[in-house]
């Protein structure tokens, strides 16, 4: 069935995405990954090619683009070459939507330039120690100052990725106490500078996966944060990260969906060049069963994909919808990638093929943006359950 998500425009950026990767990332991304992060030049190139600025207004220098299709075709084509663009990611769909929903005037003014071109990168800090997907339990605090001038920061996040190289971190604080009647309120997003006194990067973490991004545990002593970088207004913070939730979820599907893809590709092509008992793997009824049942199991995922990125665009994704999509994709995925990594053999569990890295790096999509079992949670309440 023919694709209809995508136009000339869409094909002709995927193009030179394809190109990029080939010259600026595939030849170094074996030292991104033994260096646990792209370099923080590569930023700055991604900042020239235009990336960071895709879906900034025109007034504040980007393209203006609200279609969230083009940073799905980044997804698509990262995956297709087995490689990632570090923590670029979250720059873009964690970082900036927030500025742009909830930034002033001021703000956007002052950190939007930095931002696309990749001179200020940003990353997003939500996870505590101990508290996981629960952000309501969140334990850092910032109190305003006697003279109303700045905020006191103090506390620790963890699983911070981008939190080693960026520049700027939105950092979710209590500036309230919760109550019993209201978990949720009294939480703000501070834009932190990161040369800050008082701010501190702590372990370099040492994941499963996604070895090319930088991911750390962050804390906060008395911080100074001033007034003026409080984003939005105070106490909104948590409805703020549930009206994100949405996008954030879209990403993560659409990149498991590509994942996916990229391992059928990926298993196709070794199987039709391994011989094993004198025939190509290829040739063996089990292998075309395999890779008919993950073919299709990747058109269903991009099916279900496809109508997720229309209904955003279309401003239409309701959290349950985006729960639903993340949900099915990434659980889906992780089953086709590893039906992929199987045909491989014993070559499947080395590092040097993609397919082995795609197993490690998929992993954590059923876990970030809110594990597979809060999905299924706000999917059951939104049933009445």
């Amino acid at each position: 069935m023919r694709r209809t998500l995508y136009n000339e425009d869409h094909e002709a950026f995927r193009e030179t995405i394809r190109d990029f990767i080939a010259a600026e990332v595939v030849p170094y991304y074996d030292e991104w990954r033994e260096a646990g992060a792209a370099p923080r030049d590569f930023y700055l190139k991604l900042g020239e090619l235009g990336i960071f600025g895709i879906e900034v207004p025109e007034e504040y220098g980007g393209a203006g683009e609200t279609s969230f299709k083009f940073s799905a075709i980044i997804s698509e084509e990262t995956a297709r070459a087995g490689v990632s663009f570090g923590a670029s990611g979250v720059h873009t769909l964690l970082g900036l939507p927030y500025i742009l929903a909830y930034g002033s005037e001021e703000q956007k003014k002052r950190w939007l330039p930095g931002f696309i071109s990749g001179e200020m990168m940003t990353a997003l800090a939500m996870t505590e120690p101990g508290t996981g997907s629960d952000l309501a339990g969140m334990k850092t605090t910032a109190k305003l100052s006697e003279d109303g001038t700045h905020y006191v920061l103090n506390g620790a996040k963890t699983f911070i990725t981008g939190g080693v190289q960026a520049d700027r971190v939105l950092v979710c604080a209590r500036t309230a106490p919760a109550t019993p009647e209201d978990r949720r309120g009294g939480i703000s997003i501070l834009v932190v500078d990161t040369r800050s006194p008082g701010y501190a990067v702590g372990r370099k973490l040492d994941k499963l996966g996604l070895k090319s991004s930088d991911t750390a545990e962050l804390s906060f002593t008395d911080v100074k944060v001033p007034v003026e970088d409080l984003l939005g207004e105070e106490g909104k913070g948590f409805s703020y990260l549930t009206h994100n939730l949405p996008l954030e979820r879209l990403g993560i599907a659409a990149g498991a969906y590509a994942q996916a893809k990229a391992a059928v590709r990926f298993a196709t092509e070794y199987v039709k060049d391994r011989t094993v008992f004198g025939r190509t793997v290829a040739e063996f009824q089990n292998t075309k069963f395999v890779l008919a049942d993950c073919k299709t199991e990747v058109d269903a995922i991009e099916a279900f994909v496809d109508k997720a990125i229309e209904a955003y665009d279309a401003g239409e994704l309701s959290v349950a919808d985006a729960a639903e999509v993340k949900l099915f994709a990434t659980e889906r995925a992780a089953v086709v990638i590893d039906k992929c990594l199987q045909l491989h053999g014993g070559y499947g569990y080395m590092n040097e093929y993609p397919i082995a890295r795609l197993y490690a790096d998929t992993r954590v999509t059923r876990i970030y943006g809110g594990t597979s079992e809060v999905m299924r949670s706000i999917i059951a309440k939104s049933m009445g359950l």
